[in-house]
């Protein structure tokens, strides 16, 4: 070989090793390093013209050390944990920065027990479990973690194959062939070329960590002309209808220009709640979720399902004005123009044909889709919407005079 390459390094306890490249080296944090180029007399190159790079930066000369005229030495002290998984490039250049030799490094720490170990089974069919590595959690260093499990007084030891990483959480998809009324032990391994360490054993029973879909075919509708008022209705999740259960429901609102959901927890197992206490004249989100309590006899308590997608309905409007005011205020405002909506309606169902469906329900439809539609939602604002946003156009208007009958058919678009 025309250059030898030869790191030497030390730990804080001052231990040396002399390691030839034949793999790269994997240091704990806080070691220091020393590589060293040595060049053969056939290239005719001085040790005084070569420079070190790590990771593409050039390392500083007071780094360095001409051990001989064809030998340069760099040396790193109290080692960082590397910048990536994949290794800090450590890198011997000649003076026109062709690349002589280097070597990759791995710097890092080895695990600690992982924590945290949950896991929840949708529907009695399947198990996810999740989990956070212990410690400092970074080990800057590949390492690989591996969830076990297996019945607790018999059965052989598993390994769970599906696994996904996110940010200081990791998880594991274990989809089929479980047992129920049967207590499972699960651990998760943590391991890499520093060390391992193992988790503590969880100890569960499927029935005890069951969630579900969220509740379907959500429905809110007005009750009467009660203007503080909305009924809620749902399904319950058909996933479990063969199963022994008592569910429990919550139900969240909130305004249709706010952010802030109200959360009414004491829904119990009906499936539909009336909410009171609501501001008349006003579009209401709703959404619903499950806890499926009590799955064949289990005394734990479940676990939330997600929330449902979202309902919306408006409660009738106040169209009473102040005394004393000319100007209607904008919530006023919006009720004459939905008052005006309402006849509108009422005149294309009578007027046009193929338009019976059309209700007030359709525009409460087009407000929840605005609200979906982010550009929409820009270009309209906060503002009241206009009466002009909706727009008449009569494309035919026959009228055919009998002997006594006069008949007017018209069709009818709405534009927006």
């Amino acid at each position: 070989a025309l250059v030898t390459f030869v790191l030497l390094f030390f730990a804080s306890t001052n231990i040396y090793i002399n390691l030839h490249l034949l793999h790269d080296p994997v240091l704990r944090i806080g070691s220091s390093l020393t590589a060293s180029c040595t060049l053969s007399p056939e290239l005719g190159l001085h040790a005084g013209t070569l420079y070190w790079t790590l990771n593409g930066m050039s390392l500083p000369g007071s780094t360095y050390s001409v051990v001989s005229p064809d030998t340069l030495s760099v040396t790193l002290r109290n080692l960082s944990g590397s910048r990536q998984q994949s290794g800090d490039n450590l890198v011997c250049h000649a003076a026109d920065g062709h690349v002589l030799a280097g070597s990759c490094l791995y710097v890092g720490r080895p695990p600690e027990k992982p924590v945290n170990l949950t896991c929840l089974s949708h529907n009695t069919k399947d198990l996810s479990c999740k989990w956070s590595p212990g410690g400092r959690g970074e080990t800057h260093v590949r390492t690989k973690y591996t969830l076990k499990y297996k019945l607790r007084w018999y059965g052989q030891e598993k390994e769970c194959e599906i696994y996904s990483a996110g940010k200081q959480r990791y998880s594991c998809y274990i989809p089929r062939n479980l047992a129920l009324f049967t207590p499972y032990e699960i651990w998760v391994e943590a391991a890499n070329q520093l060390g391992a360490a193992t988790s503590d054993i969880t100890t569960l029973d499927i029935l005890d960590v069951v969630t579900t879909d969220p509740p379907a075919n959500v429905q809110v509708s007005r009750v009467g002309d009660l203007e503080d008022q909305l009924t809620v209705r749902w399904a319950s999740p058909p996933e479990l209808k063969d199963i022994l259960f008592q569910a429990k429901y919550q139900i969240r609102y909130r305004l249709e220009d706010s952010t802030e959901w109200k959360v009414v927890d004491d829904v119990g197992n009906q499936t539909s709640c009336r909410l009171a206490g609501l501001r008349p004249g006003i579009v209401y989100f709703v959404q619903v979720r499950c806890n499926p309590v009590g799955i064949y006899g289990s005394r734990k308590p479940g676990i939330w399902s997600d929330w449902s997608h979202p309902a919306a309905a408006s409660t009738p409007s106040n169209e009473r004005l102040q005394s004393g005011s000319c100007d209607p205020k904008p919530g006023e405002q919006n009720s004459t123009l939905r008052r005006e909506l309402k006849q509108f309606f009422g005149w294309v169902r009578k007027h046009a044909s193929g338009c019976s469906g059309m209700s007030i329900k359709l525009y409460d439809q087009w407000r929840v889709w605005l609200q979906k539609s982010h550009r929409t939602r820009n270009q309209v604002g906060k503002q009241n919407i206009p009466l002009s946003f909706f727009s008449l156009s009569l494309l035919s208007l026959h009228t055919h005079t009998h002997t006594h009958t006069h008949t007017h058919t018209a069709t009818a678009a709405l534009k927006y």
